[in-house]
């Protein structure tokens, strides 16, 4: 098993196997001497893995309770997080009580921002189960819902008490949740490592462990250092800005991941039209996206863009910091006015 220890405001695990779903009572066992969990799942996890994870919860000797949501990204909102709740309250949990979040990024943020503010604190374990939430949502305590402005603009930053992925439920999703999740791993590459953008174009699903374990060990280092997002963490966001633009204008029918894709060559290709990045590093990223059946080109305009992209969350006042690729394996932040966004995005667009 891999073990890869976190050191936050909460020092924590993320474990890493095939197999370990049915492993879940154990492992949690390990960090709480509490009576009951809430686990809080989706239509589709909660069909496929909550009888697993309930039964050997239970073989620990944990009293389970279960609350499930619609799938999709509408569900991560206000009205879904005050029912989840008063179902806690109704089902008289108490601080030293545990949530266990049973799904991909939609549940674990919307779990993790339940726990961060019921009773004002209760712990919380993630065990993702796609891969964009494997390597990227469930590590590093951002939790939020979404507003009717935009994408996780109501949230806190509470970290998990331990993350549990099997890498079997990954092997085995359908490709194009897969390819969701490897818009992230592409991320991963572009922002920080050589290393995983040549495990990508080597075959993404025969070095899956290897990328799950890189991809996770970029965000662990950068959370110790930038917890509450004021800095570097910020990298994590390349391409975050036009894409969550895109998920918005589309109605939520463009999955994260595609509009993570898009926004990461629309910011490549700006970049190196306005001298910031190496010649041919859009082109590796467009490359590497269609090779994972991940879409590339914008259906936008940059004045819809910058519409949706002025309620960002990464917006200070006239100011905006946009993740910029520099060259192959390498991005910057880069600050620019509100009033300079357009022509950037266009620039993106041409």
């Amino acid at each position: 098993m891999e073990r890869i220890v976190v050191k936050a405001s909460k020092t924590y695990d993320i474990l890493i196997e095939k197999g370990l779903l049915e492993r879940v009572g154990e492992l949690t066992r390990e960090i709480t001497s509490c009576k009951k969990v809430a686990i809080i799942s989706d239509e589709v996890t909660s069909r496929l893995f909550s009888k697993t994870v309930t039964e050997s919860l239970r073989e620990s000797n944990f009293e389970v309770t279960e609350f499930s949501i619609p799938s999709g990204e509408e569900s991560k909102s206000a009205e879904n997080y005050v029912r989840l709740l008063n179902n806690l309250a109704e089902e008289k949990f108490s601080r030293s009580d545990i949530i266990i979040a049973l799904g991909g990024g939609v549940v674990g943020d919307l779990s993790g921002f339940v726990a961060a503010t019921y009773l004002r604190g209760i712990e919380v374990v993630q065990i993702p189960t796609t891969l964009l939430s494997a390597v990227d949502s469930s590590v590093g305590g951002k939790t939020a819902i979404n507003l009717t402005a935009g994408k996780n603009l109501a949230g806190a930053f509470f970290q998990p008490s331990r993350v549990i992925c099997d890498t079997e439920i990954i092997e085995n999703l359908p490709d194009e949740i897969f390819a969701d999740g490897m818009a992230e791993v592409i991320k991963y590459g572009a922002i920080r490592s050589e290393e995983i953008l040549g495990f990508v174009r080597d075959g993404a699903k025969k070095n899956l462990d290897k990328i799950i374990c890189e991809c996770v060990k970029i965000k662990r280092d950068i959370v110790a250092r930038d917890e509450f997002d004021t800095g570097e963490r910020q990298l994590l966001n390349l391409g975050h800005t036009p894409a969550h633009a895109i998920e918005k204008l589309s109605g939520f029918e463009t999955s994260h991941g595609s509009a993570v894709a898009i926004g990461m060559v629309l910011m490549a290709r700006a970049a190196e039209k306005l001298g910031l990045c190496e010649t041919g590093v859009a082109d590796e990223v467009a490359e590497l996206c269609r090779k994972e059946n991940l879409p590339t080109e914008c259906a936008y305009t940059a004045e819809e863009l910058v519409g949706i992209a002025m309620s960002d969350k990464k917006r200070f006042g006239d100011f905006v910091t946009l993740v910029v690729p520099k060259k192959r394996g390498e991005s910057v932040l880069q600050k620019i006015s509100t009033s300079e966004m357009k022509s950037f995005f266009e620039a993106g667009l041409e």
